[in-house]
């Protein structure tokens, strides 16, 4: 029995129209679709492909490759250009991670660039690396008063200021960095500064890691130690960074005693350092002095990370920690430590 169409002449026609308009309607959708991902494929492709502006008026590419762009970025509290390597995110997105210097940082490159490639190692993620140059001996603070002995030429130190409010503003306006969704961490004296900066302001960091710091800086001794180390590094003056050493200011910077705030503020924190023993590589590749001074420091710096921890955790502070049997102060401990870490940053920053 064959079927009986039940649609007249005006029917079919009617029918017919409605097909063509739902066709119609979902080709045009289909290429909305379209050119929305090719919008943003290119969007995301191009991230990284441009240069952005600065105070001299572009940034220019950093030999070191890898999409990273050296700006300077005007700073009114300095009074002069801060350059700053920056990596812009693979996708856009708006996560940042600061990667503070060590205390003998140079004029010339953020050492994360140099001795350890940090833009490799975050090519193919989606956050922007900020690497600001220079603030040797300076612990990313805002010094009370010039940092050197050197009267002719002043060295003004307003770290601090620049990190938490001239620098956000300018990544926020040239890279999309959020001014409340990122990570900082620090090698050594940038471990120290880092913490110290995350305690303090934690509507901008939401994460920090220490590598091999010092997180004691108020304990008996430790300031003598500071004394020679940043006389050492270029004849700066630990009393022009927080007055005289029972100084307040110098208490509320100490990293120990910001461990509330962190508690409070739910911070993600992870601090490291190695035993102090070499490794194969640190006595087939260093001299002898050389292997005793990284040997000492690194020491210090467990210890004082040790101390540091057992408040913490007594706190309540989200805190993962690594406490490698062999390792020096060296950029073998601080590059395996970037490396080791990376996913506990991409998690949670969420940017893979």
């Amino acid at each position: 029995m064959s079927a009986v169409s039940t649609v007249g002449p005006a029917g079919a026609a009617s029918s017919a129209f409605r097909g063509r308009v739902v066709s119609v309607l979902v080709a045009i959708a289909v290429a909305m679709g379209l050119a929305v991902t090719a919008g943003t494929q290119e969007a995301s492709a191009a991230n990284r492909d441009w240069l952005r502006g600065d105070s001299t008026g572009a940034c220019e590419w950093d030999r070191v490759g890898y999409w990273v762009q050296r700006c300077d970025v005007w700073s009114p509290a300095m009074g002069r250009n801060i350059p700053v390597q920056i990596q812009p995110a693979k996708n856009g997105g708006n996560a940042g991670l600061y990667l503070l210097d060590g205390l003998r940082a140079t004029d010339i490159t953020n050492a994360w660039v140099n001795d350890v490639n940090a833009a490799n190692t975050y090519v193919d993620h989606n956050i922007t690396l900020v690497m600001p140059v220079g603030g040797a001996a300076s612990f990313y603070a805002d010094w009370n008063a010039p940092a050197t002995y050197d009267l002719v030429e002043p060295v003004n130190y307003k770290w601090e200021t620049f990190l938490t409010q001239e620098l956000p503003a300018y990544l926020e306006s040239n890279f999309g960095v959020a001014r409340n969704n990122n990570s900082i961490t620090g090698l050594s004296m940038g471990g120290t500064a880092a913490i110290t900066l995350a305690g303090k302001h934690p509507e901008q960091f939401r994460q920090v890691m220490s590598y091999s710091g010092f997180l004691t800086t108020t304990l008996p001794g430790a300031q003598t130690f500071m004394r020679l180390a940043l006389l050492d590094a270029g004849g700066f003056n630990i009393n022009a960074m927080y007055g005289s050493l029972i100084s307040p200011k110098r208490f509320s910077n100490d990293p120990f005693n910001l461990i509330p705030e962190l508690a409070a503020n739910g911070t993600d924190v992870f601090v490291s350092a190695a035993s102090g023993v070499p490794g194969p590589i640190d006595n087939a590749r260093y001299k002898p002095e050389h292997i005793a001074a990284g040997s000492a420091l690194e020491f210090f710096s467990n210890a004082s990370t040790r101390i540091w921890e057992m408040r913490a955790r007594a706190s309540g502070v989200r805190l993962q920690t690594s406490y490698p049997p062999q390792g020096l102060h060296n950029w073998e401990q601080f590059g395996y430590q970037l490396e080791m870490t990376k996913p506990q940053v991409l998690n949670v920053m969420n940017a893979w």
